[in-house]
């Protein structure tokens, strides 16, 4: 059967991990399959939290804090059905470990950051910074790339293979939008979020201006 040749390339939603100093692409996880709805929620940062408060109402402290959470599915019966294929060995050997395992070791400290902690504490260091986690970005389309903060992280496994590996499972993801006021201007994080809120102001431009007429208004009132 043959598609046809003039059908757009479906984009892939994912993850890109990055170096947050040099921007140093450290792995790229591209969904199998793309989500059916994605969930955004947009807390306000208003000054004004209660009422009577007249003098700051209308006064914004920063961007909202912005949350965002997809699911998706993992099925690995395509691979299985050629697992004499190179690129399929992997799945045919493991099932779905290697794909579950990229997006779970998002949050996880590598075993050498661990084991590197702990011999500095039987060494007797009074104080240990907390582990640093590279730059995570979400990328859905090429005009939402948001660095973001792994927040939330389910797995479901529904199938299994004969030395039970899971061949078919589905992830619920959840992620806060890392924004100039938890990481700086300084910061790449931050520099990319100006890009991705300069980009929406850009959007909203671009919806064409209505009327006072269409709200079924001839004028403001009070004004």
């Amino acid at each position: 059967m043959t598609g046809f040749p003039n059908s757009p390339k479906l984009a892939r939603g994912g993850l890109i991990v990055m170096d947050p100093v040099t921007g140093a692409v450290r792995r790229i996880i591209a969904l199998q399959y793309n989500a059916d709805t994605v969930t955004r929620t947009l807390q306000v940062h208003g000054v004004g939290a209660e009422s009577g408060d007249r003098m700051e109402a209308l006064r914004l402290k920063g961007p909202p804090t912005e949350t965002i959470k997809l699911e998706a599915e993992l099925d690995a019966t395509d691979q299985l059905e050629f697992p004499d294929q190179q690129q399929n060995a992997a799945v045919a050997a493991s099932g779905l470990h290697p794909a579950l395992a990229a997006l779970e070791t998002l949050i996880y400290p590598t075993a050498q950051e661990l084991l590197g902690h702990d011999l500095l504490a039987r060494q007797g260091a009074i104080e240990i910074a907390p582990l640093e986690a590279p730059l995570t970005l979400l990328v859905w389309g090429r005009n939402r790339i948001v660095p973001v903060r792994v927040t939330e992280f389910s797995i479901t496994e529904e199938a299994f293979d004969s030395s039970l590996n899971p061949t078919r499972a589905k992830i619920s993801l959840g992620v806060r939008v890392l924004s100039v006021d938890d990481v700086g201007f300084a910061h790449r994080a931050g520099a990319l979020y100006m890009l991705y809120q300069q980009r929406k102001e850009k959007f909203a431009l671009d919806v064409p201006g209505s009327t006072l007429a269409a709200l079924g208004l001839t004028s403001v009132p009070g004004t």
